[in-house]
C-alpha cells in the first residue's frame, strides 16, 4: 500500500511516520508545507501546500497513492475565528482539492475531524449524533465532512478530541506538555474545571487512522481517549504523575478567559464502533502518562 499523509510535520503526522517504520507493507510518503521536521527514516518527503490546487494535483498525480490521510488543517480555534478566510481555505477548500484528485486516482481518503462540530450539550457523542458547531473552526470541519459525504469517493472521517503527545521540533505545546513545562518552571497556571473532553494520545490516534487505512474502512469513526476529564483533572493528574507542585494549579471556570471562539462544554466520544470494527484500544490517561515519561526520558538521554 502506498500511503500519502498531508500535514506530516504536525503531531499526528509525525506519529504516523513513526508507526509506518514498523509496517513493511506500507510505502509511506510524507508531505507538508515547508521543510521536513521529521527525523530521517524509511519514507519519502515532498513539500505540499494543500491550499494550492496546482500543487495538490501535481504532487498526488506524481505519487499516485492508494490511501491519503489528510492531517493538514488550521486547528487554532481562536485564530480560525479571526482569520476566517485562511481557516476556510485550509479546512474546506483544500479538502475539495483532495477529493477531486482522489476521485481521479481512485484513492481512499481519510479526513481528520473534531469534537468541536458539536455544541457540548449532550456529550459524550457517538458517530450518529447531530452536529451543531459553536465556533467557525467547528463550522469549517463540519463543512469538510459534508464534502466527503456528498462525494463519490471511498472515504472515512476520523473524529478526535484534544490530541496530546511528545514529538520532534514542534512549536505548539499541547495541554500535557504545557502543564509539565509550566510547573517545572514554578509558574502558576489557571486551568478550567467546567469543560469535559476525552483527551487523545497521539499514538492512539495514529494507530486508529492506520487501521482505517489498512482495512479501507468507510464511514465515520470516533478515535479518542477513553477517559472523560476536565482540563483541571488532566493538569492535576499530570502534576501528580511527574511529582510537580499541584498548588501551582488554580482551578477556575471558563468565564474568566476572554476567547474569540466559544468552546463546547461537554464533548468526548463513545468509542464502541472503533473498538468493534478497527480493534481500536486506546490507552487510559494514566497509562498515557507512563508512555509519555518513557518518551521524554529517551529525548533527554
Amino acid at each position: 500500500m502506498k500511503l500519502l499523509v498531508t500535514g506530516s510535520n504536525g503531531l499526528l503526522g509525525q506519529k504516523l511516520i513513526s508507526l509506518s517504520e514498523s509496517l513493511q507493507e506500507i510505502s509511506f510518503v510524507a508531505t507538508g508545507k515547508g521543510l521536513n521536521r521529521n527525523p530521517p527514516g524509511n519514507y519519502e518527503y515532498r513539500q505540499l501546500d494543500v491550499t494550492s490546487q496546482d500543487e495538490v494535483s501535481r504532487v498526488l498525480k506524481e505519487i499516485n497513492p492508494d490511501v491519503v490521510i489528510n492531517c493538514a488543517a488550521m486547528t487554532d480555534v481562536d485564530q480560525c475565528e479571526t482569520h476566517k478566510e485562511a481557516c476556510w481555505a485550509q479546512n474546506v477548500i483544500a479538502v475539495e482539492y483532495l477529493i477531486a484528485i482522489c476521485i481521479d486516482l481512485k484513492a481512499f481518503l481519510i479526513h481528520l475531524s473534531t469534537d468541536f462540530i458539536f455544541d457540548g450539550l449532550s456529550g459524550p457523542y457517538d458517530e450518529l449524533a447531530v452536529a451543531h458547531p459553536l465556533s467557525y473552526y467547528g463550522q469549517s470541519k463540519l463543512a469538510s465532512e459534508g464534502l466527503l459525504k456528498a462525494s463519490p469517493i471511498k472515504s472515512a472521517i476520523a473524529r478526535t478530541v484534544l490530541v496530546y503527545g511528545v514529538t520532534n521540533n514542534i512549536s505548539k505545546l499541547n495541554i500535557i506538555l504545557w502543564v509539565k513545562n509550566s510547573l517545572e518552571r514554578g509558574e502558576k497556571i489557571q486551568v478550567i474545571n467546567d469543560q469535559w473532553r476525552t483527551p487523545t494520545l497521539a499514538e492512539d490516534l495514529a494507530a486508529g487512522c492506520m487501521a482505517i487505512a489498512q482495512k479501507r474502512a468507510e464511514g465515520i469513526f470516533n478515535l479518542s481517549g477513553k477517559d472523560l476529564l476536565t482540563p483541571h483533572e488532566m493538569a492535576t493528574k499530570t502534576a501528580q504523575f511527574f511529582n510537580l507542585d499541584t498548588s501551582l494549579i488554580e482551578e477556575v471556570d471558563g468565564s474568566i478567559f476572554t476567547q474569540q471562539a466559544q468552546r463546547p462544554a461537554r464533548t468526548g466520544f463513545i468509542l464502541d464502533k472503533a473498538i468493534a470494527k478497527l480493534n481500536y484500544n486506546p490507552h487510559s490517561f494514566d497509562e498515557s502518562m507512563v508512555f509519555l515519561r518513557k518518551q521524554l526520558l529517551l529525548r533527554s538521554s
